[in-house]
Parts: C-alpha cells; sequence; structure tokens
C-alpha cells in the first residue's frame, strides 16, 4: 500500500493507494471515525464494486447502509442532494455518521457537499472508483453539484478523513472513461512536471493495458503533483488556479452539448484552446502544441468537434466562477511543465481558438 499525506494542519489527511477494499474499513477504525457508515454510490458503481466493498465491513461491528443515486452528470444537482438529505433523515444520521463516497468524481462531489452542509458537516471519506476521480476531483477538497446546466456553481471547500484508492476498480471502466481520466492526467504534467509528462509518452503501451504498477505509480504522482498545489493554497487564491488549466473554455462545452461529451473529454478541447491562445499571444509554438496534441490523440482523446456553436460556449463562459472584473482568468503554457496565469476579455481571440477546433 502506498501513502501520500495532504498536510493541511488540523484538516490533513491520507490517500491510501493500494489494490482492493481489504483495509477500508480498518482504515476507517484507524481514523476514529465511529458510529453509522452511509455508502453512498451510482446504479453502475453498485453492480460491479459495492459487494467487494462492503465485504470489508464484514468482521467489523459497524453498522453499513447503502444510497444509489442515478448514474450521470445530469443527476448531480440540487433535487439529489435532497434526496439524500431526506434519506439521511430516515436513518436518523447524527454527527457521528461517516459517508463514503464510491464511485466516480459526480458521486464524490455530491456526497462531499451533503457531508459539508448535513448537521452543518459531518465526516466523509472519499473512494474514488474511476481514473478521473482517482487522480482528480477525490483529492483537494472541492465538493458541488451543477446548477440550470451551470458546471460547479454551488459547492464548498471541505476535506475528506481520508482517500481510499483501489487500481483494481479501473477494470471495469468503459474505455472511453479510462480515456477520459487521462486528460486530467496528462493536464498535471502540462502544468507542472516535463518528466511526468515524458513518463506518460513513453509508457502508453502499459497504461493502456492497465499495467497494475505503472497506474499506481501515475496516480501516487498526480496526487503528490495536485496535493503539493492544494497544500500551498487551499481555497484557490491563486497557485491552485493553474489547476483550472483548459477549464474555463472545456466546461462551457459541456454545458453547451449538454454532457454528450465526458468530463475528460471536454477538458482536452479546452487545452487544446488554450495552446491556441498562447500560440497567438507568442508565449509557445505550435511544435509543443502538436506535441501535446499527439499525446491526446494517443490516448483517444478528441481534439476536434463538428458542428460548433461558438456563440453558446462564449456566453456559458460568462457563468464561470473565475472571472473577474469583468475578465477572464486563464492558464496558459509557456512549455510542458511552466504555465502562467493571465487575464483576458479578447472575445474575439477566445472564440477564434473555439473555431479551430471544427471539423466540415
Amino acid at each position: 500500500m502506498i501513502k501520500v499525506n495532504i498536510d493541511l494542519e488540523d484538516r490533513s489527511y491520507p490517500i491510501y493507494i493500494t489494490n482492493d477494499y481489504n483495509d477500508l474499513a480498518k482504515k476507517i477504525l484507524s481514523a476514529r471515525l465511529k458510529g453509522k457508515i452511509v455508502i453512498i454510490t451510482d446504479e453502475n458503481v453498485d453492480k460491479f464494486q459495492y459487494v467487494n466493498c462492503e465485504s470489508s465491513f464484514s468482521d467489523l461491528e459497524i453498522t453499513v447502509y447503502k444510497y444509489v443515486i442515478l448514474t450521470g452528470e445530469k443527476n448531480k444537482n440540487l433535487d439529489t442532494v435532497k434526496n439524500i438529505y431526506k434519506y439521511l433523515s430516515d436513518i436518523k444520521a447524527d454527527r457521528n455518521t461517516t459517508l463514503v463516497a464510491l464511485g466516480g468524481g459526480v458521486v464524490g462531489d455530491i456526497t462531499g457537499f451533503v457531508a459539508a452542509t448535513f448537521l452543518r458537516g459531518i465526516n466523509f471519506v472519499q473512494v474514488p472508483t474511476s481514473l478521473l476521480s482517482q487522480v482528480d476531483s477525490s483529492v483537494g477538497g472541492k465538493v458541488g453539484v451543477d446548477f440550470e446546466g451551470s458546471k460547479n456553481l454551488i459547492g464548498a471547500f471541505y476535506q475528506p478523513k481520508f482517500v481510499y484508492i483501489n487500481t483494481n476498480s479501473l477494470k471495469t471502466l468503459p474505455e472511453r472513461e479510462f480515456s477520459g481520466g487521462l486528460a486530467e492526467v496528462i493536464k498535471h504534467g502540462i502544468i507542472r512536471d516535463l518528466d511526468f509528462f515524458e513518463y506518460i509518452e513513453y509508457n502508453a503501451n502499459k497504461i493502456l493495458a492497465c499495467d497494475e504498477s505503472v497506474l499506481q505509480y501515475i496516480i501516487k504522482v498526480n496526487c503528490l503533483i495536485k496535493g503539493g498545489i492544494v497544500q500551498q493554497d487551499e481555497k484557490e487564491n491563486n497557485l491552485r488556479e493553474i489547476l483550472n488549466f483548459g477549464h474555463t473554455i472545456g466546461h462551457a462545452i459541456e454545458s453547451v452539448m449538454e454532457f454528450k461529451l465526458i468530463h475528460g473529454e471536454c477538458i482536452t478541447l479546452g487545452m487544446i484552446c488554450v495552446f491556441k491562445i498562447a500560440e497567438y499571444l507568442k508565449l509557445t509554438n505550435n511544435s509543443i502544441t502538436q506535441r501535446v496534441i499527439k499525446l491526446f490523440e494517443t490516448y483517444k482523446l478528441p481534439t476536434t468537434l463538428s458542428k460548433i456553436d461558438v456563440d453558446a460556449i462564449y456566453k456559458q463562459m460568462s457563468f464561470d466562477k473565475k472571472i473577474k472584473d469583468n475578465k477572464f482568468t486563464f492558464i496558459l503554457p509557456k512549455k510542458i511543465g511552466e504555465v502562467i496565469k493571465i487575464s483576458l476579455n479578447d472575445e474575439e481571440l477566445i472564440k477564434n481558438s473555439i473555431k479551430l477546433l471544427e471539423i466540415d
């Protein structure tokens, strides 16, 4: 078992990386989490992961409840949150209750938001089952829901008691979901670590074959990269903004397309757009852009779109939480491993970068 520590003073917690659920219940006990355990999952994860996860509690005197939500981003809303509140009230959950988020990013975000707000805050544990959630959304304490078509408009910063990653859960992922998670893996290399980016380039065959040791390594490095940033800037006042690389445009694409593309695919397209903006501003050059696009293609991520509604995407960007003084905050690449933050309100430039994604 690999252990990575996230140091946030009294909100510090460990991330455990292993290949089964055997020690999950023991980690809950060692974290001194007493009372009812409520595992929140979705319909798909319930079929493939719940039995193995729940079995880790079988030898311990712990009461375990289960709540299953509908699968998909479209269910990441206040209606789902309300239904979970009602269930928790029905089972008489109290402040000693611990919520366990067993699932991908949607399950983790919803569960964390419920934990942050029910009874003014109860404990929760992240047990991410998708690559995207293992390398990104389960780490850092961002929780929340979408609102009226806008991504993550309502939320909070609320840290888990620990994160428990079972890499074998990735074996049940559809190929598309696995590739989508790799978008955030690649992003971390682009914004922070050239050596890691090159590792992803050179080990593509092993990664796509789900080589266990390679997967554990890339998950560990991602947790170290993101955890290191979060430790310096938990509430996204400065440095943590670099984690939004590609997200301002990517989230807008995701919303306008009504979540027909998954998160990682949209972030990939958003990253290509910011490379195009950086090229125009002479911060980077086309050879670097093409190197990144080639890697996206290696991992079967989309690099073009058909029938783009550029105006709708730009309008949706206005709901981005990072707008300041009517300007967009963009994280732009200089080279692989180095990015800078700029404020930009050049509508034509931004729209042109989106238009460049379009194919006939």
